[in-house]
């Protein structure tokens, strides 16, 4: 992810749904009047589902849904 002071590595942690938010604390823009100190940068998932799956593909995935 690009941030003000550059690009960082973020953990995606498994089963992270879509429209999660996620703060990252002092690595957003500069705050007006406060020398030194940066706010806070928040960051929304927008999680893309695949498609053009295959018919093995599909199937995988409806079997696996099956699990729970």
């Amino acid at each position: 992810i690009s941030t003000m002071t550059g690009k960082i590595k973020l953990k995606v942690n498994p089963e992270t749904q879509n429209g999660t938010k996620v703060r990252l604390k002092g690595k957003g823009m500069p705050v007006y009047k406060k020398e030194g100190e940066t706010g806070d940068l928040y960051i929304t998932y927008e999680v893309k589902l695949p498609t053009n799956l295959t018919d093995q593909q599909k199937t995988l995935f409806t079997e696996l849904s099956k699990l729970k």
